[in-house]
């Protein structure tokens, strides 16, 4: 019963996290062609090399610390929210999360194998990871209801609404 109760709370959560590493998977390459537009690939070796030198705990800090300075970024983002400056606010959000994303998976790709060298780093990654593919599972067969239902493949009303609005979008199409 419990359990049936707090199905869509784990499915909520379940898109949540997709939605992260999601974020992260996608923006780790825009983050890539921001290294090579600024050169941040000089940077980046230079920070490897720097890492190779470091303990396993001191290459922790490096992975902590650069997102600490958005914290305050994302607390004007709030207070901005709170006083009703919802555009600027929200922009100022979204520009955090999204900077936050790509630093940290910057950061995380330099920093990875010196992270799992700490057994306890390596069992919280490999949780991550299951948690992940959890998440995507138990999102697909949701993933699937839309993608049928937005190709108009299923059954009730909206399939057909969709169906309709698709052949109507054909027909214009083709009188061009």
């Amino acid at each position: 019963m419990l359990r049936r109760l707090l199905q869509p709370f784990w499915v909520l959560l379940a898109i949540i996290f997709l939605i992260e590493a999601w974020l992260w998977d996608h923006l780790e390459p825009v983050v890539e062609k921001i290294v090579a537009w600024i050169p941040l690939r000089e940077f980046k070796q230079w920070l490897a090399e720097r890492v190779d030198a470091l303990s396993p705990a001191m290459t922790l800090v490096v992975f902590a610390v650069p997102v600490i300075p958005l914290f305050p970024l994302k607390l004007i983002g709030l207070w901005l929210l709170a006083h009703e400056y919802w555009l600027t606010s929200i922009s100022i959000l979204v520009f955090a999360k999204f900077a936050g994303v790509g630093i940290t998976a910057f950061i995380f790709d330099v920093t990875r194998d010196k992270l799992l060298e700490m057994r306890w780093f390596e069992a919280l990654y490999e949780f991550i990871m299951m948690l992940r593919d959890k998440a995507k599972a138990m999102v697909a067969p949701i993933k699937q209801r839309i993608r049928e239902i937005l190709r108009g493949d299923g059954e009730g009303w909206s399939a057909r609404t969709l169906r309709l609005i698709a052949r109507f979008r054909r027909s214009v199409h083709e009188a061009r």
